[in-house]
Protein backbone atom coordinates (compact mmCIF):
# COMPACT_ATOMS: atom_id res chain seq x y z
CA UNK A 1 0.00 0.00 0.00
CA UNK A 2 1.45 3.27 -0.89
CA UNK A 3 1.47 6.46 1.05
CA UNK A 4 -1.00 8.04 -1.26
CA UNK A 5 -3.45 4.68 -0.61
CA UNK A 6 -2.58 5.47 3.12
CA UNK A 7 -3.56 9.24 3.08
CA UNK A 8 -6.47 8.91 1.35
CA UNK A 9 -8.25 5.74 3.84
CA UNK A 10 -7.01 8.00 7.13
CA UNK A 11 -9.14 11.14 5.65
CA UNK A 12 -11.81 8.98 5.19
CA UNK A 13 -11.85 7.68 8.18
CA UNK A 14 -11.66 11.32 9.87
CA UNK A 15 -14.96 12.30 7.54
CA UNK A 16 -16.33 9.51 8.95
CA UNK A 17 -15.53 9.38 12.46
CA UNK A 18 -18.15 12.07 13.71
CA UNK A 19 -20.72 9.88 12.39
CA UNK A 20 -20.23 6.86 12.89
CA UNK A 21 -19.81 5.42 16.34
CA UNK A 22 -19.31 1.76 16.92
CA UNK A 23 -20.20 1.70 20.52
CA UNK A 24 -23.83 3.62 19.74
CA UNK A 25 -24.52 0.72 17.02
CA UNK A 26 -24.06 -1.38 19.18
CA UNK A 27 -26.04 0.34 22.11
CA UNK A 28 -28.55 0.36 19.33
CA UNK A 29 -28.42 -3.19 18.35
CA UNK A 30 -28.22 -4.00 22.17
CA UNK A 31 -31.67 -2.12 22.96
CA UNK A 32 -33.77 -4.13 20.15
CA UNK A 33 -32.26 -7.59 21.06
CA UNK A 34 -32.40 -7.18 25.02
CA UNK A 35 -36.11 -5.49 24.83
CA UNK A 36 -36.83 -5.45 28.87
CA UNK A 37 -40.17 -7.13 28.70
CA UNK A 38 -40.66 -6.17 31.92
CA UNK A 39 -41.97 -2.76 30.85
CA UNK A 40 -40.03 -1.73 33.98
CA UNK A 41 -39.41 2.15 33.01
CA UNK A 42 -43.43 2.64 32.10
CA UNK A 43 -44.03 0.32 35.24
CA UNK A 44 -42.50 2.68 37.59
CA UNK A 45 -44.01 5.59 36.17
CA UNK A 46 -47.39 4.14 36.28
CA UNK A 47 -46.94 3.61 39.90
CA UNK A 48 -45.70 7.33 40.68
CA UNK A 49 -48.39 9.14 38.89
CA UNK A 50 -51.26 7.18 38.52
CA UNK A 51 -53.81 6.50 41.33
CA UNK A 52 -56.88 4.63 40.78
CA UNK A 53 -57.64 5.22 37.30
CA UNK A 54 -57.00 8.71 37.47
CA UNK A 55 -53.80 9.94 36.01
CA UNK A 56 -51.44 12.97 37.20
CA UNK A 57 -50.08 14.20 34.33
CA UNK A 58 -48.10 16.66 35.45
CA UNK A 59 -46.13 14.35 37.38
CA UNK A 60 -45.47 12.68 33.43
CA UNK A 61 -44.42 15.84 32.84
CA UNK A 62 -41.80 16.29 35.75
CA UNK A 63 -40.64 12.65 34.50
CA UNK A 64 -40.30 13.44 30.95
CA UNK A 65 -36.52 12.52 30.98
CA UNK A 66 -37.26 9.19 31.89
CA UNK A 67 -40.42 8.89 30.25
CA UNK A 68 -38.92 9.86 26.46
CA UNK A 69 -36.41 7.46 27.27
CA UNK A 70 -39.18 5.06 27.47
CA UNK A 71 -40.76 5.93 24.30
CA UNK A 72 -37.64 5.96 23.00
CA UNK A 73 -36.95 1.95 23.81
CA UNK A 74 -40.37 1.42 22.12
CA UNK A 75 -39.11 2.78 18.88
CA UNK A 76 -36.05 1.01 19.06
CA UNK A 77 -37.37 -2.64 19.95
CA UNK A 78 -37.17 -4.19 16.10
CA UNK A 79 -34.28 -6.54 16.01
CA UNK A 80 -36.18 -9.38 17.43
CA UNK A 81 -39.66 -8.77 16.90
CA UNK A 82 -40.40 -11.34 14.52
CA UNK A 83 -39.04 -14.20 17.59
CA UNK A 84 -40.98 -12.70 20.55
CA UNK A 85 -43.63 -15.04 21.74
CA UNK A 86 -47.50 -13.51 21.49
CA UNK A 87 -48.08 -12.75 24.97
CA UNK A 88 -44.32 -10.28 24.78
CA UNK A 89 -45.87 -8.76 21.32
CA UNK A 90 -49.49 -8.60 22.93
CA UNK A 91 -48.17 -6.44 26.49
CA UNK A 92 -45.91 -4.15 24.21
CA UNK A 93 -48.48 -3.12 21.73
CA UNK A 94 -50.70 -2.63 24.88
CA UNK A 95 -47.99 -0.48 26.60
CA UNK A 96 -47.44 1.25 23.61
CA UNK A 97 -50.75 2.51 23.11
CA UNK A 98 -51.23 3.68 26.79
CA UNK A 99 -47.73 5.28 26.65
CA UNK A 100 -48.15 6.92 23.08
CA UNK A 101 -51.65 8.45 24.48
CA UNK A 102 -50.01 9.74 27.78
CA UNK A 103 -47.37 11.44 25.12
CA UNK A 104 -49.93 13.09 22.96
CA UNK A 105 -51.43 14.31 26.31
CA UNK A 106 -48.51 16.16 27.93
CA UNK A 107 -47.21 17.47 24.32
CA UNK A 108 -50.91 19.17 24.27
CA UNK A 109 -51.02 19.66 28.22
CA UNK A 110 -52.91 21.89 29.96
CA UNK A 111 -55.29 20.81 26.52
CA UNK A 112 -57.12 23.24 24.83
CA UNK A 113 -60.68 23.66 23.45
CA UNK A 114 -60.06 23.33 19.41
CA UNK A 115 -61.96 26.14 17.49
CA UNK A 116 -64.36 23.19 15.57
CA UNK A 117 -64.65 20.47 18.12
CA UNK A 118 -67.04 22.20 20.54
CA UNK A 119 -69.04 18.87 21.50
CA UNK A 120 -66.81 17.64 23.92
CA UNK A 121 -65.38 19.20 27.18
CA UNK A 122 -62.38 21.43 26.44
CA UNK A 123 -59.63 19.37 28.55
CA UNK A 124 -60.85 16.41 26.24
CA UNK A 125 -58.39 14.42 24.35
CA UNK A 126 -60.93 15.09 21.57
CA UNK A 127 -59.67 18.51 21.59
CA UNK A 128 -55.96 17.26 20.18
CA UNK A 129 -56.56 17.38 16.35
CA UNK A 130 -55.36 14.28 14.44
CA UNK A 131 -54.65 12.52 18.04
CA UNK A 132 -55.50 9.26 16.46
CA UNK A 133 -54.68 9.20 12.99
CA UNK A 134 -52.42 11.97 12.34
CA UNK A 135 -49.82 12.01 15.26
CA UNK A 136 -47.41 9.44 14.76
CA UNK A 137 -44.84 7.39 16.67
CA UNK A 138 -42.27 4.68 16.69
CA UNK A 139 -42.47 1.48 18.20
CA UNK A 140 -41.08 -1.68 16.85
CA UNK A 141 -38.87 0.12 14.53
CA UNK A 142 -41.85 1.29 12.19
CA UNK A 143 -44.24 4.32 12.50
CA UNK A 144 -47.49 3.90 13.67
CA UNK A 145 -50.70 5.76 14.98
CA UNK A 146 -52.64 4.45 17.51
CA UNK A 147 -55.67 4.11 15.05
CA UNK A 148 -52.99 1.26 13.82
CA UNK A 149 -52.22 -0.04 17.04
CA UNK A 150 -55.59 -0.30 18.17
CA UNK A 151 -57.03 -1.67 14.91
CA UNK A 152 -54.14 -2.91 12.52
CA UNK A 153 -52.39 -4.84 15.01
CA UNK A 154 -54.09 -5.46 18.53
CA UNK A 155 -57.84 -5.98 17.11
CA UNK A 156 -56.65 -7.64 13.97
CA UNK A 157 -53.78 -9.55 14.76
CA UNK A 158 -54.81 -10.80 18.30
CA UNK A 159 -58.83 -11.11 17.97
CA UNK A 160 -58.56 -10.16 22.29
CA UNK A 161 -61.75 -8.71 22.53
CA UNK A 162 -60.38 -7.73 26.61
CA UNK A 163 -57.97 -5.34 24.67
CA UNK A 164 -60.67 -3.20 25.01
CA UNK A 165 -60.42 -2.62 29.01
CA UNK A 166 -56.73 -2.34 28.75
CA UNK A 167 -55.87 0.25 26.26
CA UNK A 168 -57.06 4.07 27.21
CA UNK A 169 -57.92 6.39 25.83
CA UNK A 170 -57.12 9.02 28.64
CA UNK A 171 -61.02 9.78 29.06
CA UNK A 172 -63.20 9.09 32.25
CA UNK A 173 -65.17 6.93 29.68
CA UNK A 174 -62.38 4.71 29.02
CA UNK A 175 -61.00 2.08 31.09
CA UNK A 176 -59.51 3.23 34.19
CA UNK A 177 -55.43 2.92 33.49
CA UNK A 178 -53.46 0.45 35.38
CA UNK A 179 -50.94 1.57 38.00
CA UNK A 180 -48.75 -1.25 36.29
CA UNK A 181 -47.15 -2.44 33.08
CA UNK A 182 -48.73 -5.07 31.03
CA UNK A 183 -46.06 -7.82 31.28
CA UNK A 184 -45.92 -10.90 29.04
CA UNK A 185 -45.39 -12.67 32.19
CA UNK A 186 -49.00 -12.02 33.04
CA UNK A 187 -50.47 -9.89 30.55
CA UNK A 188 -53.55 -13.30 30.63
CA UNK A 189 -54.21 -12.08 34.30
CA UNK A 190 -53.95 -8.96 33.79
CA UNK A 191 -56.72 -8.74 30.98
CA UNK A 192 -58.59 -10.95 33.20
CA UNK A 193 -58.54 -8.53 35.86
CA UNK A 194 -59.35 -5.47 33.52
CA UNK A 195 -62.16 -7.14 32.31
CA UNK A 196 -63.80 -7.44 35.34
CA UNK A 197 -62.93 -4.57 37.17
CA UNK A 198 -64.49 -2.62 34.28
CA UNK A 199 -68.07 -5.41 33.99
CA UNK A 200 -68.20 -4.26 37.56
CA UNK A 201 -68.05 -1.00 37.36
CA UNK A 202 -71.52 0.45 37.47
CA UNK A 203 -70.25 3.54 35.72
CA UNK A 204 -69.14 1.55 32.86
CA UNK A 205 -71.80 -1.13 32.92
CA UNK A 206 -75.10 -0.57 34.79
CA UNK A 207 -77.70 -3.40 35.63
CA UNK A 208 -81.09 -2.08 37.28
CA UNK A 209 -83.72 -5.43 37.92
CA UNK A 210 -85.99 -2.80 39.00
CA UNK A 211 -86.44 -1.04 36.03
CA UNK A 212 -85.33 -4.38 33.77
CA UNK A 213 -82.51 -2.14 32.02
CA UNK A 214 -78.85 -2.70 31.60
CA UNK A 215 -76.89 0.22 30.38
CA UNK A 216 -73.57 -0.57 28.52
CA UNK A 217 -70.60 1.71 28.00
CA UNK A 218 -70.70 2.68 24.40
CA UNK A 219 -67.43 0.59 24.16
CA UNK A 220 -69.24 -2.66 23.75
CA UNK A 221 -71.38 -0.86 20.78
CA UNK A 222 -68.50 0.23 18.96
CA UNK A 223 -66.62 -2.75 18.94
CA UNK A 224 -69.51 -5.06 19.99
CA UNK A 225 -68.16 -7.30 16.91
CA UNK A 226 -64.91 -8.34 18.35
CA UNK A 227 -66.97 -10.61 20.93
CA UNK A 228 -68.29 -12.74 18.33
CA UNK A 229 -66.22 -14.78 17.15
CA UNK A 230 -65.51 -16.77 20.82
CA UNK A 231 -69.01 -15.24 22.49
CA UNK A 232 -71.53 -15.53 19.96
CA UNK A 233 -73.16 -19.19 19.84
CA UNK A 234 -73.57 -19.50 23.56
CA UNK A 235 -76.77 -20.61 24.57
CA UNK A 236 -77.51 -17.38 26.68
CA UNK A 237 -79.47 -14.54 24.61
CA UNK A 238 -80.48 -16.49 21.81
CA UNK A 239 -83.34 -14.18 21.17
CA UNK A 240 -80.56 -11.57 20.40
CA UNK A 241 -78.91 -9.99 17.40
CA UNK A 242 -75.46 -11.70 17.48
CA UNK A 243 -73.58 -8.67 18.67
CA UNK A 244 -76.00 -8.27 21.88
CA UNK A 245 -75.68 -12.08 22.37
CA UNK A 246 -71.86 -12.14 22.49
CA UNK A 247 -71.68 -8.92 24.41
CA UNK A 248 -74.35 -9.94 26.95
CA UNK A 249 -72.67 -13.28 27.52
CA UNK A 250 -69.47 -11.49 27.97
CA UNK A 251 -70.66 -9.09 31.01
CA UNK A 252 -72.19 -12.60 32.69
CA UNK A 253 -69.29 -14.06 32.72
CA UNK A 254 -67.64 -11.37 34.47
CA UNK A 255 -70.38 -10.01 36.63
CA UNK A 256 -69.74 -10.84 39.85
CA UNK A 257 -72.86 -10.60 41.89
CA UNK A 258 -75.01 -13.17 41.51
CA UNK A 259 -78.30 -11.28 42.13
CA UNK A 260 -77.28 -9.48 38.98
CA UNK A 261 -75.74 -12.54 37.02
CA UNK A 262 -79.54 -14.38 37.85
CA UNK A 263 -81.56 -11.12 36.65
CA UNK A 264 -79.28 -11.63 33.35
CA UNK A 265 -79.78 -14.77 32.80
CA UNK A 266 -83.56 -14.32 33.03
CA UNK A 267 -83.29 -12.58 29.58
CA UNK A 268 -86.39 -9.72 30.66
CA UNK A 269 -84.43 -6.39 29.90
CA UNK A 270 -84.27 -3.84 27.47
CA UNK A 271 -80.25 -2.73 26.76
CA UNK A 272 -79.13 0.97 26.17
CA UNK A 273 -75.79 2.59 26.14
CA UNK A 274 -74.49 4.95 28.63
CA UNK A 275 -73.32 8.56 27.59
CA UNK A 276 -69.54 8.57 27.09
CA UNK A 277 -67.37 10.58 29.21
CA UNK A 278 -64.57 12.24 27.38
CA UNK A 279 -63.31 14.40 30.15
CA UNK A 280 -59.60 14.01 30.61
CA UNK A 281 -58.72 11.13 32.88
CA UNK A 282 -56.19 13.64 35.16
CA UNK A 283 -56.21 13.37 38.89
CA UNK A 284 -57.83 16.55 40.52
Amino acid sequence: MNSMTRTAILLTVLVLAPTFSPLKALSLADTAQHFDHSHSALDNLLQNHVRDGRVDYKGFISSRKAFEQYINELGDADGSFSDWSSNEKLAFWINAYNAFTIKAIIDNYPIKKGFFISLYPANSIRQIDGVWDKLTFRAAGKTVTLNDIEHQILRKEFSEPRIHFAIVCASVGCPELRSEAYMADKVQEQLEQAARDFVNNPQKVLIDPEKRAVKLSKIFKWFGEDFIRELGTVEHFKNRNPRDRAVLNFVMTYIEEDRLKSFLEGNRFKVSYLKYDWSLNNQA
